[in-house]
């Protein structure tokens, strides 16, 4: 089965999404932000998920890809980079998403021209060919062809390959880390990736099972959450290992400031080289807003549930030693 347009189209949510019909737009869509804040506060299980959401745009869009465009300039290898053994699955999402996606998915925003050979961002402003990669093309010419996706779409990417010892990391772009040096996972089977993740080996060769079975054209999607004190996208620190169990005073904290940082996270398979693609797209959504929408307890207790859900260790993972006590407080006063 091969990528199909014909599959793309809007979600039916019973409101309307005015990017669908201006590249301009004056509010995030309801549906995605409904998403966000009840995905917060239930199972993190793996459900199907539809192409056309595969890539998402919303009000934050010109900003956002902005953004990214400047954290590659400045932060290089760090957030982008590809193997030799990835090459030709870059070539293959690349041109899958210039060519096919994008203009399908998004037509008053991308269009193509000259017979397809270059496809018009009519909100950057920005024009880049369909097909940038020679048949001789090497890692550093698709780290370019990385570059061009990095300013183009918001959600970040890791390109895996299946081998016999399991799947690897082959490539990646990855502007908006949450604590670690995306660099350091290219070349990584999926157990290495995940070490650091409590009770991972439990679950390890039931993932590296699921990755094997997942079909072209049939996406799973995923949440992923935790609480930031900051509005930093980019979030790198090498040494916030050493201070996550620092606990910190109500009053040391901003909660104008502080963010639930979710991330919908995709599962797909490219059917040409068989890749999977991990994607996912980061959100930042304030507690207050929370808190305004009569969330503040559920989304305490699921912070604290963090101490004792399947995988203990994930309350020091996130960091909620430092904001727990002070964010949970805040929510249900």
């Amino acid at each position: 089965m091969a990528w199909t347009t014909g599959q793309l189209s809007p979600p039916n949510t019973g409101h309307s999404s005015p990017y669908f019909t201006s590249p301009w737009v004056s509010q995030v869509s309801v549906y995605v932000h409904t998403c966000i804040r009840i995905k917060l506060t239930q199972t993190k299980a793996l459900q199907a998920d539809s192409p056309s959401e595969l890539i998402t745009i919303d009000s934050e869009y010109l900003d956002r890809v902005s953004l990214r465009r400047q954290i590659i300039a400045q932060h290089g290898d760090m957030v982008h980079a590809c193997l030799p053994a990835g090459v030709e699955a870059v070539r293959e999402l690349h041109q899958f998403l210039l060519r096919d996606y994008l203009p399908t998915r998004f037509p008053t925003i991308f269009q193509l021209r000259d017979e397809g050979r270059y496809l018009d961002n009519l909100v950057t402003g920005r024009t880049f060919p369909t097909a940038t990669l020679e048949d001789t093309a090497t890692p550093e010419d698709a780290a370019a062809t990385l570059r061009v996706l990095g300013e183009t779409v918001e959600e970040d990417m890791f390109l895996l390959m299946g081998e016999p010892e399991g799947h690897r990391a082959v490539a990646f772009l990855c502007c908006f880390p949450s604590g670690f040096d995306p660099s350091t996972k290219v070349g990584k089977l999926l157990r290495e990736i995940h070490t650091p993740v409590p009770s991972y080996d439990k679950i390890g060769p039931s993932m590296e099972r699921f990755f094997s079975k997942i079909e072209v054209g049939k996406n799973v999607k995923r949440t992923n959450w935790s609480m930031q004190t900051h509005s930093d996208l980019f979030h790198y620190d090498r040494h916030d290992q050493h201070k996550g169990d620092e606990p910190v005073t109500t009053e040391e904290i901003d909660m104008s400031k502080t963010y639930a940082r979710i991330e919908l996270q995709t599962l797909s398979r490219l059917p040409k080289t068989r890749a999977i693609l991990f994607s996912f797209k980061t959100y930042l959504y304030p507690v207050e807003s929370l808190k305004k929408e009569g969330l503040g307890p559920q989304v305490a207790d699921a912070i604290e549930g963090l101490k004792t859900g399947n995988a203990p260790g994930m309350w020091r993972y996130k960091g909620a030693p430092q904001w727990g006590e002070p964010i949970c407080k805040y929510l249900r006063s």
